[in-house]
């Protein structure tokens, strides 16, 4: 086949003149080694990109079961932190304020005789004669209290003498309550409605003295006079006439 220079090529005739010049090029290779040459290559493809694409179905939803995993996992952790958090407790101050101590009553006793301090003292309400005599400052080195009865409860109003060794002729001469008169030596106890307080404070009588003057008394419905006081058990000669000046009927 000719071809004029100046008539341009078909595809046809290009495809053969290519064929040709191979030919003349490689005359040791077949024909069909043309398509290969001419035949652009596939572009090469970069490693990673092939990694990637490699990666299967099954690869992916492990993937996915993976990450929703993790996501259940923070969900459930914040969840709890959140639920131990306790709102604080506002602090109530309490302020106890003290009861008040009940104020004793006070009575006010004489005290005079063998003492530091003789004069007026004021004791709380049921105070004992010993009581009185420590207000009082105590007893002097010459007291001699053996006639008084020290537990004897002291009224409002009460007189102590303390006496001494060379005249111990004590006494305590408080208001009995019962009816008795009075004379210069202070108010006196009525030995017929004296209670077993009021008879302690007489000189000489103690609290088992007072309970015997109590059970004559109850046995012999009153006493007629005060010389009947001999008839109790325990008050002698001696008593009696300590008793005198401070007891009536």
């Amino acid at each position: 086949m000719k071809y004029r220079d100046d008539e341009p090529l078909s595809a046809s005739q290009a495809d053969q003149a290519a064929r040709a010049r191979w030919q003349l090029l490689h005359p040791a290779f077949p024909d069909e080694t043309f398509d290969d040459e001419v035949t652009p290559a596939a572009p090469m493809r970069p490693s990673w990109l092939l990694s990637a694409l490699s990666f299967s179905r099954e690869h992916v939803v492990v993937v996915v079961v993976a990450l929703v995993v993790g996501v259940i996992f923070a969900v459930m952790t914040f969840q709890h932190s959140r639920a131990q958090e306790l709102p604080a407790v506002p602090s109530v101050s309490v302020s106890m304020e003290p009861s008040p101590t009940p104020t004793p009553s006070m009575v006010k006793v004489h005290v005079l005789g063998a003492v530091v301090h003789p004069g007026v003292v004021t004791i709380p309400e049921g105070s004992r004669v010993q009581d009185a005599i420590i207000a009082a400052g105590g007893l002097r080195a010459d007291a001699d209290p053996a006639l008084l009865n020290l537990a004897a409860v002291v009224a409002d109003g009460s007189q102590i003498v303390i006496g001494t060794v060379g005249s111990p002729a004590g006494e305590v001469n408080g208001d009995s309550g019962g009816g008795g008169s009075s004379d210069g030596a202070g108010v006196k106890v009525n030995i017929n409605t004296a209670s077993q307080t009021e008879l302690e404070t007489l000189p000489g009588v103690g609290p088992v003295t007072a309970g015997k003057i109590i059970a004559w008394r109850n046995d012999h419905g009153r006493f007629s006079t005060i010389g009947e006081l001999q008839e109790v058990s325990g008050i002698g000669p001696k008593t009696m006439a300590q008793l005198e000046p401070y007891v009536t009927v």
